[in-house]
């Protein structure tokens, strides 16, 4: 191993991936218990003859030969491990003194040393012995994706066919053209979208799992995966319990409708213009956050996913089959599909983007909403925790030569976006527009104009920039407005 590279390892410190053992002439049980704990997680380094705190106090140097030789033993017994592996231990020298470098490679197996399992959760090596922690680990070393288990025994009857024709209609407008799922029968659509398959390991042909989850009725869903549900809570004053919660165990479809009135009842809907178009931050950030915490969820698990809004954050949680742990950023990282089938039927429908662009969305938009940063945690558990500052309004962004600057408190708002002005009459206009229209009513172009004092034209203009928050129905001279 070459030396600048080990001197920065011990610099660094132990890690979910390095461990250090001080050995005398003989290599304990907790040195077998981390290369458990590595094969079970992502794989790491063992040295043997280092401090824990990054100290080199060496091993025997005539011993380091025979100590190799034990570990391999021990290692190869299947008394001890199950099942046993082969690791080549190395002898270096580090100024002088001997150490014995592991390196222990991720396995595709569950492994047990002496009838025990071992996981490594941060720097330590931790016993596994709940039976849902077991589950998350057979989970993450499967080398194929749970949603495309095949059930051959599911028909048609066995869906909400009656969402369908939604479906269709919200594909067709994604693309703003025509859908080929459009002109297909259900049971062409449901094949086209991938949820109707064939398992090559055993011939059995039939819908799949993500199938179930996207479309299936509620019995069926309880019947395949009975601990499936998605606990929406609120804890503002009532921190110990909580002060609104909805559990919900349909079908995914139905889910991200229910999921996303909870978040709009309970978040405050903060105004913001991006260039010339008002954005609704808290319906972007929801928007992202539900979506994730559906597609790429371990339906097969039994951990109960969470949406919780609490006074200064709002957090998701849901099992996970991970292929790494800790903090990710849109620097780092490394779009990793969970649920293929079910992403791309939510692309399909325009309920998310291509992978990865989550992250930087909520990132941008979350700095917009409170101000502050969010956190991706990756791990059995993914969590993706967002801050909330219902104080906080967006006052100063610079981005490059172009400045925003919003004033919402005494509404003398200015935005200046490069050469481009939009005046305080105009956020006005926008703002009358908003607060005119009621949930469930369709209004005219003459409605606005009446309101607004303005010709058509102009009254166009502004209902364009309001797309996020406002829909079109017919067209031409029939064409109506009302809220999404």
């Amino acid at each position: 191993m070459d030396q600048e590279k080990l001197r920065t390892i011990l610099q660094i410190g132990e890690t979910i991936a390095v461990e250090f053992k001080r050995c005398s002439n003989r290599i304990e049980n907790d040195v077998y218990q981390s290369v458990c704990s590595f094969l079970n997680r992502f794989g790491g380094d063992i040295y043997l003859g280092v401090e824990d705190d990054g100290t080199v106090c060496g091993v025997p140097e005539n011993a380091a030969g025979d100590m190799v030789k034990n570990f391999i033993k021990i290692i190869s017994n299947p008394n001890m491990f199950t099942p046993t592996i082969y690791l080549s231990p190395e002898i270096i020298k580090y100024e002088g003194k001997t150490i014995i470098h592991i390196h222990i490679p991720v396995s595709a197996e569950v492994h047990s040393f002496k009838k025990e399992v071992y996981d490594r959760v941060d720097d330590a090596d931790v016993k596994v012995t709940a039976t849902a922690q077991l589950a998350m680990m057979y989970i993450r070393k499967q080398n194929r994706f749970t949603e495309k288990q095949i059930y051959p025994y599911i028909s048609l009857e066995d869906f909400r066919l009656d969402l369908l024709p939604r479906i269709r209609k919200m594909a067709t407008n994604n693309i703003e053209g025509v859908h080929s799922w459009e002109s297909m029968s259900d049971e062409e659509l449901l094949r086209s979208a991938g949820l109707y398959g064939k398992d090559r390991a055993t011939g059995e042909s039939g819908y799949n799992l993500a199938a179930v989850m996207l479309l299936g009725k509620d019995d069926l869903i309880m019947d395949i995966c009975p601990a499936y549900e998605t606990d929406a809570l609120v804890r503002r004053i009532n921190v110990d319990r909580y002060d609104d919660r909805e559990i919900i165990r349909t079908n995914l479809i139905e889910s991200y409708d229910r999921l996303m009135e909870f978040g709009r009842k309970h978040l405050p809907d903060k105004f913001f213009i991006e260039g010339v178009e008002r954005k609704n931050l808290r319906n972007i950030i929801t928007r992202e956050m539900i979506a994730n915490t559906l597609i790429h969820r371990e339906f097969t698990s039994s951990y109960t996913a969470k949406f919780v809004i609490e006074k200064d954050r709002m957090y998701t949680e849901n099992a996970n089959r991970s292929s790494g742990d800790g903090i990710i950023t849109p620097d780092n990282m490394e779009p990793n599909p969970k649920n293929p089938i079910i992403a791309s039927f939510f692309r399909n429908i325009g309920w998310s983007d291509r992978l990865g662009s989550g992250v930087r969305n909520i990132f941008k938009y979350s700095k917009y909403y409170s101000g502050e940063e969010p956190e991706f945690i990756e791990g059995d558990v993914f969590r993706l925790i967002v801050p909330l500052n219902e104080d906080y309004s967006y006052d100063n962004v610079k981005n490059g030569d172009k400045k925003t600057a919003i004033k919402n408190g005494d509404k003398k708002t200015a935005i200046k976006n490069g050469d481009k002005k939009i005046s305080k009459k105009t956020i006005q206009n926008y703002k009358k527009i908003l607060e005119f229209m009621e949930e469930g009513k369709e209004y005219t172009i003459q409605d606005f104009c009446n309101l607004l004092n303005l010709k058509p034209s102009r009254t166009k203009e502004l209902l364009k920039a309001l797309t996020q928050d406002i829909e079109q129905i017919g067209n031409n001279k029939n064409r109506k407005y009302r809220l999404k």
